[in-house]
């Protein structure tokens, strides 16, 4: 087994070639974990963040909606550092159709990668967090979920799913040691929104926050983490709004 970083914990993301995950990934590796990143696409840049961030990186090709992809990138993971100490549930799609003209394709699409996959990595890694008497789990929702707003139903859905998901398990896990949060951001501007169709909601949206600006992937990692850390150790089944006050209710 390799060395591991200096608090003695690994973390994984998914989805952390980019946007939010990356900006997880960095923010894991300057509190002192060494991370590992599932994603679909390179990982390299990421890699090289969390290294000059002082800690040690590892990425590897997954499709979280896969069982078996899922399986081999925990076994790489186990190869690499031994032994998984927070998880981070990030990776998502959210193309914007109506449901009137959304197909059944579509929908499983979507509930296999935003919510399927955490499923998928929580068999993965949590049994281990419970054996060993200390775990995080932390889920990215949506004030989607909240809002309710249209052209999302599948990706809502998905989003509500994360919450139900990570209430129920907290209450099997917390006597073990292991707490389970999610944290639901309003819209990010990620390379990825900037490019589909959400790039048209930023300024209407901004004016709807009361803090009036658009939320950036660094807007989310302080919440990340809190909830991480031994500080949230008392703090499970939450689901922690980070959307600039657009929520308030």
């Amino acid at each position: 087994m390799t060395t591991r970083s200096a608090t003695g914990r690994v973390a994984v993301v998914t989805g952390g070639a980019a946007g939010i995950g990356q900006a997880f990934a960095e923010r894991l590796a300057v509190d002192g974990h060494a991370v590992a990143v599932a994603d679909l696409g390179p990982a390299d840049e990421t890699v090289r963040l969390i290294e000059k961030a002082g800690g040690r990186g590892f990425a590897a090709h997954c499709d979280v909606s896969s069982p078996e992809s899922v399986r081999a990138f925990a076994a790489e993971v186990e190869g690499e550092f031994g032994q998984v100490d927070v998880l981070v549930n990030n990776a998502g799609i959210y193309p914007a159709t109506a449901f009137l003209g959304m197909s059944w394709a579509e929908w499983q699409r979507v509930l296999g990668v935003n919510l399927n996959s955490i499923f998928l990595l929580g068999q993965a890694f949590v049994p281990g967090m419970v054996q060993r008497g200390w775990g995080r789990v932390i889920s990215v929702s949506s004030t989607t979920f909240h809002s309710g707003i249209g052209l999302n139903t599948h990706y809502t859905a998905s989003k509500g799913g994360v919450i139900g998901f990570s209430r129920s398990l907290a209450a099997e896990v917390g006597e073990h040691g292991v707490t389970v949060n999610t944290i639901a951001p309003g819209l990010v501007r990620t390379a990825t929104t900037e490019k589909g169709p959400q790039a048209a909601w930023f300024d209407a949206l901004a004016q709807l926050q009361a803090i009036k600006r658009t939320q950036e992937p660094h807007d989310l990692v302080g919440a990340m983490s809190f909830l991480a850390s031994d500080h949230a150790a008392f703090i499970t089944g939450q689901t922690l709004v980070v959307d600039g006050g657009w929520m308030r209710a």
